[in-house]
């Protein structure tokens, strides 16, 4: 059985449940967009989880925001979906037509208690602020673009998937 994740805004107008295999908080994303948007550390722990189960109170206080990124000299607008609280600023989740079964909370907006990782994974290491300092771990792993492995697949080899 998938673990049940709740979380919300900080002042309360958006909570919100979902289903996750993968409740890991082990990715910290350091590009630009999940930093400004979300990374108060310079970056931003993404979660997998169940686009079907995703339950929303307080929708009416959700925005969305699709960032413009440069493909190759090109500003092109991001299909990702950052939804935030448009009372308090709060990054919720993130979501891409592209995969439809999944949405990817931020961890920092669950309330749940969240499993310890066993190690961490930096990714975009190339986009970080010079201001941050990434504390990578003897057993971490770390890209200056994204993994191969899927969070997915991460999980998995670790014992750490939730069936």
């Amino acid at each position: 059985m998938p673990m049940t994740l709740k979380g919300g805004c900080r002042c309360g107008a958006v909570s919100f449940t979902v289903d996750s295999h993968t409740p890991v908080p082990y990715q910290r994303c350091y590009c630009s967009i999940c930093r400004k948007t979300a990374g108060g550390g310079g970056y931003a722990i993404n979660l997998g989880a169940l686009n079907a189960t995703l339950k929303v109170e307080g929708k009416k206080h959700i925005g969305v925001y699709n960032a413009v990124v440069d493909r190759g000299g090109k500003s092109v607008t991001s299909s990702g979906e950052r939804n935030f609280c448009k009372k308090c600023g709060t990054a919720l989740w993130l979501y891409d037509p592209h995969w439809p079964d999944l949405v990817h909370p931020h961890a920092s907006a669950i309330d749940t208690e969240l499993p310890t990782p066993p190690s961490l994974v930096h990714c975009l290491l190339k986009d970080k602020a010079s201001w941050v300092t990434p504390e990578i771990g003897p057993d971490d792993q770390h890209f200056d673009h994204y993994p191969k492995e899927s969070i997915e697949d991460w999980h998995k080899t670790r014992g750490l998937w939730v069936e």
